[in-house]
Formats: C-alpha cells, structure tokens, sequence
C-alpha cells in the first residue's frame, strides 16, 4: 500500500504538544474512488427510472412529488452535490368527444420529468478528499518516526479486538454484576490473564502456520473442507470440544483415558510446538481403556 504523509504540530498548553498526522493511502482512495463510481451509476439508473411509467404506479404529474423522489435516491446512494438533477414539466390539452352523458371537454394533462447529469467538478473534489485519514500522538516525530505511527495506527484494530473479547462472549466481562471495587478490580485483572492467553495461542498458531505454509482444515462447522491459515484462539479452543479425562477404579487398579486425537487437534498441538506426548501421557492406558 502505497501513502503519502506529513506531520503537522499545534502546540498546546504547558509545553504541551499535539501531533496530527495526515496519511493518503492511495490503495484506499483508488477503491473508494471505485464504489463511488459505482454509487454515482446506481443512483443514475434509479433515478432516470422515475421517468419511466410502472405498472401498478401512478406517474409524476408533480414536480415536487418527483423532486421528493429524486433526492430521497440521492441521498440512498450518498452522492449528494454530485449530482445535477433538472426537472421539466409539460403541458398538453387534449380533447374528449363526447359520450353518452359525458359532454365533451378539454382535458388537461401533466407530465414531469427528471434529468441527471454528473458534476464533474464536484466529483473530483469528492476523490481528491478521498483516502485520507487524520491522526493523532503526542510523541515528536523523533521519538516515533512518521511510518511507525502509522504502521502503529493500521494496527489498532488489534487493541480494540481486545477490548472486544472482553466484553463479549469469549470472556463475558459484561455485565459485571460485583458491588465490591476489589472484586470488580481482580475480575477485570483475571480476565485481563485470560485475554494474553488467548492472544498468545492465536499469535503462536498463525506465526508458524505463515513460517510452514499451512493452513488448518475442520475448524468450521458444516464446512469441514475450509481452511485457513489465521484461525481464531476461539475457534483452535472449539475444536478440542468433547476431549475428556476418564479415571476408572477396578478392584485396586486405576486406569485413565483420554479421547483419542484427531488429526486437526494434533495439527494444533504441533503447531503450538508442543510434543504430542503432553496430551497422551494423561493417560496410564489411553490405546485399550478398560471395558
């Protein structure tokens, strides 16, 4: 990905400073510039569509009805002032015979219609402010260099992930129902030792999954054949579901067994650079389990 950048500093209060950081990622801009494109067509099509006559619909014979129409489309489509719509109305008299009862008349019919055009200037303004992003840090640009920052801020998402985990099911922070302060304190740090595991097993799996070129298989449901090679600690912890520890007591002997591996649980295991042992030796007779 390609960008453009500059610092840019407002000086605050008590020697204090802000630094804005304005980045371009052309990457970004040249796909936005597409669905804008995109939205613009769309939003042609609907609108000159008005013109045409529906079965079951009533045509325009109001300009404002027809005006209500349009720009409720405009704004659907999110291309407000790129837009130049024109409306004309026209105006025929047409003669009706008489009939029967009906005497003859003159009728007078209304016809509205719509023309869209693009605004070439305004589109262009609209993708030269395309891209862009403005951030913020108070380290100098000696101490973090402009592509640190950010290379830093494109790796955001990592801390709000975080905070999501806690908050939602794989950690179920909330709702907190503790009155206490410090058992509100200590839930929030064991749960904080929750989340560096679960970051340490997805950091480890996908790190040598990139430096083997493999990729895991049997980690969706209903989909057995999916594999990635970026798996989820929930998902890697799902597949382990069922495992279990038996201890079976006869006369003054004891067994254990444990539920035999499949190949996607041992794949983990390796993965993790862990023996395959660690998991069999739970288990005195693990091969032939008592009857």
């Amino acid at each position: 990905m390609t960008q453009r950048s500059s610092w840019w500093r407002r000086p605050a209060t008590r020697e204090a400073f802000i630094f804005c950081l304005m980045v371009r990622s052309l990457a970004h801009a040249a796909a936005a510039k597409t669905a804008l494109h995109h939205r613009l067509a769309q939003a042609e099509a609907a609108i000159s569509a008005l013109n045409t006559p529906k079965q079951g619909k009533t045509p325009f014979t109001e300009v404002a009805a027809l005006q209500q129409a349009a720009e409720a489309l405009v704004k659907r489509y999110d291309v407000a002032g790129l837009l130049t719509l024109t409306y004309r109305e026209t105006v025929q008299e047409r003669h009706v015979r008489k009939y029967g009862a009906r005497p003859a008349e003159t009728r007078t019919e209304r016809t509205v219609q719509v023309t869209v055009q693009h605004a070439p200037e305004a589109i262009q303004a609209a993708e030269r402010r395309l891209g862009w992003r403005v951030c913020g840090t108070n380290q100098p640009a000696a101490d973090l260099p402009l592509a640190q920052a950010v290379l830093a801020y494109r790796d955001e998402y990592l801390v709000e992930r975080g905070f999501g985990r806690l908050k939602g099911r794989s950690l179920g922070l909330t709702p907190m129902y503790l009155a206490d302060d410090n058992r509100a304190t200590g839930l929030i740090r064991w749960l904080t030792v929750g989340l560096r595991v679960l970051t340490l097993l997805e950091g480890v799996v996908r790190r040598r999954s990139q430096e083997t070129h493999a990729q895991l298989a049997g980690l969706y449901a209903g989909n057995p054949k999916r594999a990635t090679a970026r798996p989820t600690a929930e998902s890697l912890l799902r597949a382990f579901k069922g495992v279990a520890l038996s201890f079976v007591a006869l006369a003054d002997q004891s067994y254990r067994h444990v539920t035999p591996l499949s190949d996607v649980q041992r794949k983990i295991i390796m993965l993790l650079d862990y023996p395959i042992t660690i998991y069999t030796a739970l288990a005195v007779n693990s091969v032939n389990p008592p009857k």
